[in-house]
């Protein structure tokens, strides 16, 4: 199998309040829209984001036309502290403070104006450094 492309949908209330805070906050930039209908694109991120208006007639399966919910979306970033500084005085909507787990995970989440979470991460260390050999004890 070849992939061409890829895309992580997210059905939305407000496809142009999820594409603006996309744009704004993240770097993303239009690639195509319509009606209910965005594609964003970032040169870094290697899938595209699309929002869909939650309740599209169009939309299958129609089982999955509701809204997003439990998912995140993930980032790996090189600067997460510049990050987490950066998007606090931008006055995005912080639902998990930055943190570092001790398995060397440091992130933090954000809320776009849909409620979608974004999580930006940073592996301050190699989690195998920490990891003990099988066998030990």
């Amino acid at each position: 199998m070849h992939i061409s492309g890829s895309a992580i949908s997210l059905n939305v209330a407000d496809v142009d309040a999820s594409a603006r805070w996309a744009q704004t906050h993240l770097g993303f930039t239009p690639q195509m829209a319509a009606d209910g209908f965005a594609s964003l694109e970032h040169p870094e991120a290697g899938f595209n984001l699309v929002y869909l208006r939650a309740g599209l007639e169009s939309f299958k399966p129609a089982s999955a036309a509701g809204e997003a919910g439990g998912l995140l979306v993930v980032f790996v970033v090189d600067d997460i502290d510049d990050q987490y500084a950066r998007l606090q005085s931008e006055g995005v909507t912080v639902v998990t403070p930055i943190e570092t787990e001790p398995w060397g995970e440091r992130y933090f989440q954000m809320a776009d104006p849909n409620g979608v979470v974004y999580q930006l991460v940073q592996w301050v260390h190699d989690p195998r450094e920490t990891a003990q050999p099988a066998g030990d004890g």
